[in-house]
């Protein structure tokens, strides 16, 4: 039986209710649940879809990233590689979507070049905009690993998406990568004319690590007083240092991320853990949030990022902000990217995708 949708509004935002413009807000995908509802004693099962990528996984023999050196967590098989197995296997065509063109550009920042990639869809721009940034706990993964994502949301949004790449830890401690979002960000709200983008109407996008870097964008146009996105998408985010969350409790032995690796990921990225206090990635330690652009917070049951992004939703709701917080049971961190494997990565990409179009329509 479908559960109604997690809906976060706050009094000052009432009354879009009564506009037809709230409309899209209320609408639900059939496989997500009230975010705030997830209370879980222990971990939970993964749906036969989600089980069979990581099966998949299992058979790549990929590793938990708290076992391995640097060198070796970049080039073992990833939940993306997974996922086209699965495809594979189950003869889904592993051809990209007709109608998004892409073309691969480099953006300035004061590190050296950013490599990114721009997908453009059929039509007559100008486009509105996305700038997505990939996951990957700023150590692994790039604009390669992360392909499925920014092509749906360029095919469901009718929107230009920019995939911007930043440079990695430990290589590059914290917060080298923060500095590359921001410079990604002002470089698209200053070029993207140039690609048949409209500026006035770009969101930022991320997921997991990446995600922590969309939600930065927008806190950093606030404090700087320059353009602001007209939405986020959050895709479990990284929005706290606390490591005994209840998902944390939950999920710590958890694939394909689990407590030890995000341990992992976080001894490679900071100097001292102490640096994590940071309000860049304490999000959820925050009072600043008023005024923020609206926001889509999508968070996995099997994930120890949950609790967290669920609680930067609320703070985000709090401060005023309108909210829609989204849970997907059954379904593991990564899941997102796995629209043609897994339903209910296809319906948080729908939801995501109807809220982008919400956003962008009302700065027309």
């Amino acid at each position: 039986m479908p559960i109604s949708r997690s809906i976060i509004r706050t009094a000052s935002l009432a009354f879009l209710l009564l506009s037809s413009s709230a409309t899209v807000w209320a609408q639900q995908p059939p496989s997500a649940q009230p975010a705030q509802q997830m209370q879980q004693a222990e971990q939970a099962k993964p749906d036969p879809q989600m089980q069979a990528v990581l099966d998949a996984l299992k058979g790549l023999d990929a590793k938990p990233f708290s076992g391995l050196t640097v060198p070796q967590a970049r080039t073992q098989a990833s939940a993306a590689d997974a996922a086209r197995t699965v495809q594979r296997d189950k003869k889904i065509s592993p051809m990209p979507e007709a109608g998004v063109a892409t073309t691969d550009i480099a953006i300035p920042s004061a590190g050296g070049a950013l490599p990114a990639r721009v997908y453009i869809p059929e039509g007559k721009g100008p486009f509105p905009v996305v700038l997505y940034f990939h996951g990957g706990g700023w150590v692994v993964a790039d604009i390669n690993t992360y392909e499925a994502t920014p092509r749906a949301l360029a095919l469901g949004s009718k929107a230009i998406v920019v995939s911007a790449d930043y440079h990695h830890a430990p290589e590059s401690k914290f917060p080298a990568q923060h500095d590359d979002a921001w410079a990604a960000y002002t470089w698209t709200v200053e070029n993207i004319h140039t690609l048949n983008g409209d500026a006035k109407r770009i969101a930022v996008a991320g997921e997991s690590a990446g995600a922590n870097l969309a939600a930065n964008v927008a806190l950093m146009a606030k404090e700087k007083k320059t353009t602001m996105p007209v939405h986020q998408l959050l895709v479990y985010p990284i929005a706290g240092n606390d490591m005994n969350t209840p998902s944390y409790q939950e999920n710590a032995d958890a694939a394909p991320l689990g407590k030890a690796d995000m341990e992992w990921f976080v001894s490679h990225v900071f100097t001292s853990k102490d640096e994590t206090k940071d309000p860049r990635i304490n999000l959820v330690g925050r009072n600043d949030l008023e005024g923020l652009p609206s926001a889509t917070v999508i968070t996995a049951q099997i994930d120890p990022l949950r609790s967290e992004g669920q609680a930067y939703a609320e703070k985000l709701n709090a401060a005023g902000v309108l909210v829609n917080a989204l849970n997907y049971e059954g379904v593991t961190h990564e899941f997102f990217g796995m629209a043609k494997v897994v339903d209910k990565a296809k319906d948080a990409v729908d939801a995501a995708n109807a809220d982008l179009t919400k956003a962008f329509s009302k700065t027309k």
